[in-house]
């Protein structure tokens, strides 16, 4: 008897551990077939020539040629370089949107109708919001630019369409949309703070400055370490914005890493070098993310 409830235990055991790794099955298939196996495409790729037009015989090892070409490449340096300063979006919007939702938080009544009026740029499609602003900043019939001639200024910026601005506008456009995404979650870290310590804080006679520094910076510290661990990486990410409004001009003042790769692949046609794009983009990646890791013991309270 006891070896027969021990089998039917075993078997009732085996059965939902066969259930468990049946519901697991579409999600790690899906992960294997679409992101593994492209990941370790991509890495082989990286040190070959291929034209993948030519089909897979057409394969030929370069070794480390891409990777020597890349760093002698200046359209791709100058990619590097505007991905690195297309970093300074994310400070702004942590910023802005921390200071905006203290505001929320704290001043305004109709909370969720802010909540909603901000996060509707993240939630819409990007195409839709730039063409708006392309619409936005056009050089001649743009409301932009006849609001700056209506006061005054004769030649205003032509914005998109110009080598000095294009990039800035970019960065104005994308902290614009990201800018309801971080209030949102910044309101949620401040509603978890504990009152009492703001309580306490008021019977020792602190100030408000005192406050946000000791206790609201602090305490949202997990908070901004995500958004801005997120924020960085999805700088790197960029490419929907550029592709629908500059396509990397006004003379490649706005391309960006992920937009080289796609044009040296679908429009070069050169899948091996464009391969060793992305692996470089992967380290980089991955060496600001180890960076950020390690500089959390720092200044991030959990």
């Amino acid at each position: 008897m006891k070896q027969r409830k021990t089998l039917i235990q075993l078997s009732m055991g085996a059965r939902e551990e066969i259930a468990g790794y049946l519901f697991v099955a579409p999600l790690m298939i899906g992960l294997v077939v679409l992101t593994l196996i492209p990941v370790l495409g991509s890495l082989l790729l990286s040190f070959t020539n291929w034209n993948f037009v030519a089909g897979v015989g057409a394969i030929k090892f370069a070794g480390l040629d891409n990777f020597v070409r890349l760093f002698h490449d200046g359209v791709f340096m100058k990619s590097l370089l505007n991905n690195l300063i297309f970093i300074i979006t994310v400070p702004i919007t942590i910023i802005l949107a921390l200071v905006l939702a203290i505001i929320i938080d704290k001043h305004v009544y109709l909370k969720d109708m802010f909540k909603v009026v901000y996060f509707l740029p993240y939630i819409s499609s990007v195409v839709a919001v730039a063409m708006v602003w392309q619409v936005l900043f056009h050089p001649s019939h743009g409301p932009v630019n006849n609001f700056l001639i209506s006061i005054g200024i004769d030649n205003p910026p032509k914005w998109l369409a110009d080598i000095d601005y294009a990039m800035p506008s970019l960065m104005m456009i994308q902290i614009w949309i990201l800018l309801g995404y971080n209030i949102i979650i910044f309101i949620a870290g401040l509603q978890g703070i504990p009152k009492d310590l703001y309580e306490a804080a008021d019977i020792d006679g602190a100030n408000v400055w005192t406050k946000f520094l000791k206790i609201t910076v602090p305490c949202i510290s997990p908070t901004t370490f995500f958004l801005l661990v997120t924020g960085i990486i999805g700088t790197f990410k960029i490419f929907d914005l550029i592709q629908v409004l500059t396509q990397g001009g006004p003379a490649n003042s706005t391309t960006v890493i992920v937009y080289e790769l796609y044009d040296t692949a679908f429009n070069q046609l050169k899948t091996g070098y464009a391969s060793s794009m992305a692996l470089v983009l992967f380290v980089i990646c991955l060496a600001i993310t180890g960076l950020q890791m390690l500089a959390q013991k720092k200044w991030v309270n959990y």
